[in-house]
């Protein structure tokens, strides 16, 4: 019935139309302000759109001639390298000494962010808990090395506009002073155990200058507000200050804390009386990349290496990125000391770099595509939010996807474009003997724009 209803119906819309046609046909219909646009067939069969990536190449010799005139630009030093490479077939467009190993700075987060989606999942969380100590009244602050924790300084209006909203360490004090007085508990003892991350505090090739100058905090398990006190220093020492700080805020709920608060390693098996979670893994990694955060990336390469039974340690991370790139088929031109790029000892070509993002970008892996929407938007978004002003590229801006890289003398630059054919083709600038930052950045972000207008 519901078939013959339909058929019907057909029959009276064409009929319909075939009078509207006949007794209009020789009428103009007079002009109107704002005419209603056409409205879009309705397409039964076939594909509404074209797949990304069916595009055309652009042709191979115009686009190489102008990208290797560009990268000629005195500003990007000597050591400078780069490629681009169709995304779907991995054949490169232009090969510019792709090969060298570079100082890659934070492009290197492009690597973190493949590493612990592929090692992880996009939707694990990570959780700070509170459990059970050896006594009755003894509770444990457990961290799980999440660095997103929001403390007491960050009001809850003040979450609720980051992305992803971060776990709350006020209603991880509230839910324990739940659970505590439910068991008729007042008074307990706390103890603290960030003993999830090992080894030093800091990685191989971080400059002593970092922390105090606030690029990044000591490495911890158990840390709230990435490690920034209220004036914006950094914590010498994170997981005793979130402890502090937990301590306090049970005492405004209405449990009385003892005065030391030292460390302790919470049992396998300890009873856990509350718990709050982080966002998940995919919203993490598109924070690291747009914001490059350093924190979040260093915190994200630990769990990599510990999901993959490494070393929870620096030392776990290189194998951690190894394993993972292998099982994905990147192989070579990597190699990492930590996973925000700030270790000075890192080396990455723009080959391994253009090949990721490609992996990332397959419609053969859902699993990653977060590493691609994290990227800044040029001239929108993230670290590329002030970019793409300038004559020679404000053509890239909304175009350009890219994650960026800076250290003293190096500038890099490693995302995606699509041409104007629809084609998308990854790319990665490199260069790490630059004396002028502000003349190399703008020499990237135009080569960036020569992709996205092959």
């Amino acid at each position: 019935m519901v078939v013959a209803t339909l058929a019907l119906l057909q029959i009276f819309v064409v009929l319909a139309g075939i009078y509207v046609i006949t007794q209009d046909a020789d009428k103009t219909p007079a002009p109107v302000a704002s005419p209603k646009p056409t409205p879009v067939p309705l397409v039964t069969a076939g594909p509404v759109l074209a797949a990304a990536g069916d595009g055309a190449l652009p042709a191979k010799g115009t686009l190489a001639a102008r990208l290797a005139d560009a990268m000629g630009d005195p500003a990007l030093g000597r050591s400078v390298a780069g490629i681009v490479l169709d995304a779907v077939t991995g054949t490169p467009i232009f090969d510019g000494r792709s090969g060298t190993a570079i100082t890659p700075a934070s492009t290197t987060k492009v690597v973190t962010g493949l590493t612990v989606l592929a090692a992880m999942g996009p939707d694990a969380r990570l959780a700070t808990r509170v459990v059970r100590g050896a006594s009755a009244t003894s509770i444990i602050l457990v961290g799980g090395g999440d660095p997103t924790l929001a403390g007491p300084a960050t009001s809850a209006a003040e979450q609720q506009k980051i992305y992803p909203r971060p776990a709350s360490l006020a209603r991880l004090a509230s839910s324990t002073a739940k659970a505590l007085k439910a068991a008729k508990i007042t008074s307990v003892t706390l103890s603290y155990d960030a003993s999830l991350f090992t080894g030093p505090r800091t990685a191989p090739g971080w400059k002593p200058t970092y922390i105090p100058e606030g690029s990044v905090a000591p490495v911890s398990a158990l840390t709230m507000d990435e490690g920034r006190a209220r004036n914006g220093a950094r914590y010498p020492d994170p997981a005793r200050a979130t402890a502090d700080a937990f301590a306090a805020l049970l005492r405004k709920n209405g449990i009385k804390v003892g005065k030391e608060v030292g460390t302790a390693k919470a049992a396998p098996t300890a009873q856990e009386l509350a718990r709050v979670e982080s966002g998940p893994i995919y919203a993490l990694v598109e924070r690291m990349l747009t914001h490059s955060d350093n924190d979040l990336a260093e915190a994200l390469a630990r769990h990599a290496a510990i999901k993959g039974g490494l070393p929870h340690s620096f030392e776990g991370v290189p194998a951690a990125v190894r394993r993972e790139l292998t099982r994905l088929g990147v192989t070579g031109g990597v190699e990492v000391h930590d996973g925000s790029g700030l270790s000075t000892k890192n080396r990455i070509t723009p080959t391994a770099l253009a090949r990721i993002l490609a992996v990332a970008a397959s419609p053969d892996h859902p699993e990653l595509h977060s590493l691609i929407s994290g990227l800044p938007v040029a001239g929108f978004t993230g670290t590329l939010s002030d970019r793409y002003g300038k004559s020679d590229s404000k053509a890239g801006a909304g175009l350009v996807r890219a994650k960026t890289g800076t250290l003293n003398g190096v500038n890099t630059l490693a995302g995606i474009a699509y041409t104007s054919n629809g084609r998308l083709l990854t790319f990665a600038f490199m260069a790490d003997q630059v004396a002028n930052p502000l003349e190399a950045i703008a020499a990237l972000d135009k080569m960036a724009t020569i992709v996205s207008q092959s």
